[in-house]
């Protein structure tokens, strides 16, 4: 049977934390536009506080989400249990982007270890935390992160990856705008 909390309390911090992907979902106003779900890993989650939490933006081949929380702000992060007992936890929220520009990025950025291709960090003000029994979800057994995202923005060094994320990130498929560098 789920449960919905009022704010992540310790034990849940302790296990959001444990967790080696989440995802996150996201769709624009439109009806005609995609709905977005992308699947997240390599250490980026973080807790800001009881009823904020934050993710770490990693520079990727669609910048959907980005698009859809600058338009509407909705998004939800999933973890999964995939490993011990079942369990599922969905973070509802509306999101805010913080690209490295902002007076607010470097602050932010100091809170993620890891080291890499962070094009911004997506901010998500906590509306509902609920989680569910998660029965249906398979376990599966943690092995390794990748590297191949940090090692080829290593190989493409900061200008190389900008350049990428001209090309590829500057709005979403549906057309809307997601990350606003200078060109």
């Amino acid at each position: 049977m789920g449960k919905l909390y009022e704010c992540i309390d310790e034990r849940m911090a302790t296990w959001l934390r444990a967790q080696h992907m989440f995802f996150v979902a996201t769709a624009p106003l439109a009806r005609e536009g995609h709905v977005n779900l992308s699947p997240k890993g390599l250490d980026s989650f973080t807790l800001l506080g009881a009823r904020e939490v934050a993710y770490l933006d990693l520079t990727g081949s669609g910048a959907e989400t980005l698009a859809h929380v600058r338009e509407n702000g909705r998004i939800t992060l999933m973890f999964c249990a995939f490993e011990g007992a079942p369990k599922i936890v969905r973070l509802y929220g509306q999101g805010r982007v913080v690209e490295p520009s902002a007076p607010e990025f470097a602050s932010l950025r100091a809170r993620f270890p890891l080291t890499g291709p962070a094009r911004s960090i997506v901010v998500v003000a906590l509306e509902r935390i609920a989680d569910s029994c998660g029965y249906g979800v398979p376990e599966l057994r943690f092995v390794s992160e990748r590297t191949k995202l940090v090692d080829w923005a290593r190989r493409e060094g900061d200008s190389g990856v900008r350049d990428y994320q001209r090309l590829h990130n500057l709005t979403s498929i549906d057309g809307l705008p997601a990350l606003q560098i200078p060109k």
